[in-house]
């Protein structure tokens, strides 16, 4: 956690250098590819911004912010699914965007030091959650694929806003938060909430970026970068998904995120 906080310290006005510029592609490329295969981009894409010195809330949002347009993304490919639930899911949005707001504003004024001590829990968090995304799948298929969409009730859009609450403050594994939420709340075959979920995520990322936007607290070199990367690794992910065992690049993310979980917090 030290480490963390070191590097965080007196870098605030810190534009990314030259040579950090192709890691970051890299990252972005990277992230992207990995969300639209197997989940948890955002493992990636943040702690390359941290290795390159950017501070550590500065490099959380930054990373947010390049990762934004794979969300829409998803959301657009998911567009059908989406509609086929009708205009009841639009109850949850709001709590989707109530929840990034909050969740952005108490990132926005929580001190480098206190997020520090959160990221390597978070990390951790994180990777567990995408450990048992599979187990989650399969359990949401089997007890709710026949059932017809329920009513959105107050303890679904409850449920969301606290979920997306850790979405705008941080939010690596909140799609598998999401589909978890859902699965217990509401009731629809596994290919509707998984387009909910992307929906929800999209308008929670896109509330928390209204705040991050005004924060001072994004470098726009990296953001720019990684955006574009991620576009590329979003294509090239959707391109690649039937032919790369998401198991094994899951795996290797989530060894990946524990490693550097383990690392921040004794360091």
């Amino acid at each position: 956690m030290l480490s963390l906080v070191k590097c965080s310290g007196s870098l605030a006005s810190r534009q990314v250098d030259a040579d950090n510029l192709l890691g970051l592609a890299a990252a972005g490329v990277a992230a992207g590819l990995i969300n639209a295969v197997a989940g948890g981009g955002s493992l990636i894409s943040f702690p390359a911004l941290i290795a390159t010195g950017i501070p550590i809330i500065m490099a959380n949002i930054t990373s947010s912010l390049a990762l934004l347009p794979g969300y829409l993304a998803a959301t657009y490919a998911q567009r059908k699914e989406i509609a086929s639930l009708g205009p009841r899911v639009l109850w949850l949005l709001p709590a989707a965007a109530a929840g990034g707001l909050i969740g952005a504003f108490l990132l926005t004024n929580s001190s480098e030091e206190v997020f520090a001590g959160l990221v390597p829990w978070l990390i951790l968090l994180g990777s567990l959650l995408l450990a048992i995304q599979d187990q989650l799948r399969q359990r949401l298929l089997s007890s709710a694929a026949a059932q017809p969409m329920a009513s959105v009730n107050l303890l679904a859009v409850a449920a969301v806003l606290i979920a997306t609450v850790y979405g705008g403050y941080f939010g690596a594994g909140l799609g598998v938060i999401l589909l978890a939420v859902l699965g217990v709340t509401l009731h629809g075959t596994l290919t509707q909430l998984n387009g909910l979920k992307q929906a929800i995520a999209f308008v929670a990322k896109s509330a928390a970026a209204l705040v991050f936007l005004w924060s001072g607290e994004v470098d726009w070199g990296a953001a720019v970068l990684m955006a574009f990367g991620s576009l590329v690794g979003g294509f090239l992910g959707g391109k690649l998904v039937g032919k790369v065992n998401p198991r094994i690049l899951r795996t290797v993310v989530i060894l990946s995120g524990i490693a550097l979980g383990l690392y921040y917090l004794f360091s």
